[in-house]
C-alpha cells in the first residue's frame, strides 16, 4: 500500500508536450508541488537543459539553479523541478534573457522571448472570486495567486493583468464576446481567435465558439478559454504562427516554401 506522495515519474508517463525521447532513460524529472498542475507545466530542468541548452545534464541544471541565476515571475527559484506554466515569465538576468511560456497550435509550450517592458507583467485567468472569514474580498487565479481587494467588477473567467514586481492588478480583460482569446486545453490548445458567442448549457458545460484570423470557426468548453486581449488588440506578443492552426496540406506547403527559401 502506497504511503505518502509519489516522488518519481517514468519517462513514458510524462506529458507528450514535454517532448522527451523514449530511449533516453527510464526516469524523468517529476515537477515539485507548485502553482501549476503536473501535466500542465514545464519543470525548470527541461527549460534549461532540453529547450535552451544552457546545460547538458541534470546536475549542471541544478548548479545553475543553486547559483540563483533563474527567476520565475520575478522570484528566484533554486528548485530545478519547479513547475513553470502558461503565461509565466522565466528570466535569466545574467544572460539578459526573458521568456514567456505560451502554447503553440500543437499544444506544446514555446519559450517566447519578451522585451524588457513585456516581462514586467503577466496575464492571469480568474478561477474564483471569494470573501475570506475576515470579510476580505479576494480573487484566485490560474497560477495559484490570491489577490486581495480586487475591483468588484472582476468576475470568474475574466483575465487580470498583474504587475509582477508588486503583485497588484493593473488591468482587466472581460470574458465576453468580441474579445481575443487563446485556448489552453483540449484539441484546440494554442489556437487564438475572437470569441463569437457562448452557448449556455445549464447542468452541463458552456461552449465557447471562436473564429480565428483566417475565418475558421471552432468550439471548446468555456473553461478552456483564456482571454488575452480587448477586441482584436492582444496584450502579449504571440509566438510564430500567431495562434493560427494550419491543416496538414498547408503545413506541408509551408515546409516546402521554407526549404526553397533556405536553399
Amino acid at each position: 500500500m502506497a504511503r505518502g506522495p509519489k516522488k518519481h515519474l517514468k519517462r513514458l508517463n510524462t506529458p507528450k508536450h514535454w517532448m522527451l525521447s523514449k530511449m533516453d532513460g527510464i526516469w524523468a524529472p517529476r515537477p515539485s508541488q507548485g502553482p501549476h498542475k503536473l501535466r500542465e507545466c514545464l519543470p525548470l530542468v527541461l527549460i534549461l537543459r532540453n529547450r535552451l541548452k544552457y546545460a547538458l545534464t541534470g546536475k549542471e541544471t541544478k548548479m545553475i539553479c543553486m547559483e540563483k541565476l533563474v527567476s520565475v515571475d520575478g522570484k528566484v527559484r533554486t528548485d530545478p523541478n519547479f513547475p513553470a506554466g502558461f503565461m509565466d515569465v522565466v528570466e535569466m538576468p545574467k544572460a539578459a534573457d526573458a521568456f514567456r511560456l505560451i502554447y503553440d497550435t500543437k499544444g506544446r509550450f514555446v519559450l517566447h522571448r519578451v522585451s524588457d517592458e513585456e516581462k514586467k507583467f503577466k496575464l492571469c485567468r480568474v478561477n474564483r472570486c471569494d470573501i475570506t472569514l475576515k470579510k476580505i474580498p479576494v480573487v484566485v487565479t490560474h497560477d495559484g495567486r490570491t489577490i486581495r481587494y480586487p475591483d468588484p467588477l472582476i468576475k470568474p473567467d475574466d483575465t487580470v493583468k498583474v504587475d509582477i514586481a508588486t503583485g497588484k492588478i493593473i488591468g482587466t480583460l472581460k470574458f465576453e464576446t468580441g474579445n481575443m482569446c487563446m485556448v489552453t486545453k483540449g484539441r484546440n490548445t494554442g489556437r487564438v481567435g475572437i470569441m463569437s458567442h457562448i452557448e449556455k448549457h445549464p447542468g452541463s458545460f458552456d461552449i465557447a465558439v471562436i473564429r480565428d484570423a483566417t475565418g475558421n470557426s471552432f468550439s471548446t468548453r468555456s473553461e478552456n478559454v483564456f482571454v488575452i486581449g480587448n477586441k482584436d488588440e492582444c496584450e502579449v506578443t504571440l509566438p510564430k504562427g500567431k495562434g493560427i492552426k494550419l491543416d496538414i496540406i498547408q503545413e506541408r506547403e509551408h515546409v516546402v516554401k521554407m526549404r526553397k527559401a533556405s536553399a
